[in-house]
């Protein structure tokens, strides 16, 4: 509700720019979803900032009817932390893609959400560098031939959900574009998370890597391809349901035919497992998007966040030693004086 009392609708977190995508992106989606589901969340547009590094997903802050910032390739975590720290009572999210995020940007990435930074970190998954038209990216599969990779790419793909699970990340979560109800669901969820919420998005750029989902995305295959994870229910999927999720006998998850071992078998998901161990191995049940593929929320778990317990920190120092003076501190320890050649 806005400070008269009147409902925000879409319009309300619609900026005056003209959206600049190549048409039919799956960026387009994507915004569509964010800007639907703020108006639900009971946030007003002055109350948010998006943040942002270089790529395609970056321009999302200029569409936003909020505040936002455009910045350098792969800082929107850092620069998202200093928002934060400074402006806690603001909800601050981040946008970025595959390339920015987990290349230039993995190091800022992976330790705002070590330390559990209060960011909504939505991930564009297009396994490509969209922007500067069509080189391989940290989340390209290999063999994958592009334009730096006319013989095709011989690194190592980035599971993304896998890596921030590994930052034991309190929230971790996959969606994907082709599907506005989940997304909205989804980036609900990551705004009700306080602290480092991660939600990867598989996203379709049709331009220069068009239906790298398409295996598991078109809706003729979405059912026997899409494993949707719901807290507290056994993992079941397929058409007619024949299919769910077990554990071996080593507790590595694995799909299976539900008539072979029988329902009471199938594995229940459990998003607030405090040990990420059992989460990350039903990230791995999929290393490419071509064999069924979780999706929905893999971990949801609350940890201490960081700028409540820096301000913490700072409280218990002032109390102890006084507001303390800047100029002072710059001035302790070992000064000198240049003199003139």
């Amino acid at each position: 509700m806005s400070d008269t009392g009147v409902a925000l609708t879409r319009k309300d977190f619609e900026s005056d720019q003209e959206v600049r995508w190549c048409p039919g992106c799956g960026d387009y989606g994507i915004l569509a979803a964010i800007q639907f589901v703020l108006p639900e969340l009971g946030v007003k547009p002055e109350e948010m900032v998006f943040v942002s590094g270089i790529g395609c997903a970056a321009r999302l802050p200029y569409y936003m009817n909020t505040y936002g910032m455009h910045g350098i390739h792969g800082r929107a975590p850092a620069i998202a932390t200093g928002v934060a720290l400074t402006r806690p009572d603001l909800h601050v999210w981040v946008i970025g893609g595959d390339g920015d995020m987990l290349s230039i940007g993995g190091n800022h990435l992976i330790h705002a959400l070590r330390r559990n930074v209060n960011l909504k970190i939505l991930m564009l998954n297009n396994q490509i560098y969209g922007l500067t038209k069509g080189q391989y990216s940290p989340t390209s599969e290999i063999g994958k031939v592009t334009k730096s990779t006319p013989f095709g790419s011989i690194d190592h793909p980035f599971n993304p959900v896998s890596l921030a699970l590994g930052t034991e990340a309190g929230f971790v979560a996959r969606t994907h574009d082709m599907d506005r109800k989940h997304m909205m669901e989804t980036f609900r969820r990551a705004h009700e998370h306080r602290g480092a919420a991660f939600v990867e998005v598989y996203q379709n750029c049709n331009v220069f890597n068009d239906g790298a989902f398409a295996g598991i995305l078109k809706r003729d295959v979405r059912a026997d391809m899409l494993i949707e994870l719901k807290h507290g229910e056994r993992i079941i999927f397929g058409t007619d349901g024949q299919l769910g999720i077990t554990l071996n006998e080593f507790g590595e998850p694995s799909v299976c035919n539900v008539a072979d071992v029988g329902a009471d078998k199938l594995l229940v998901h459990d998003e607030h497992r405090a040990d990420p161990t059992l989460a990350f191995a039903l990230s791995r049940l999929a290393d490419a998007p071509n064999v069924p593929t979780p999706v929905g929320v893999f971990r949801d778990v609350e940890r201490p966040i960081y700028e409540v317990e820096v301000q913490r920190q700072l409280a218990a120092a002032s109390q102890r030693s006084g507001p303390g003076d800047l100029a002072e501190l710059l001035a302790t320890g070992s000064t000198w004086t240049v003199g003139e050649s």
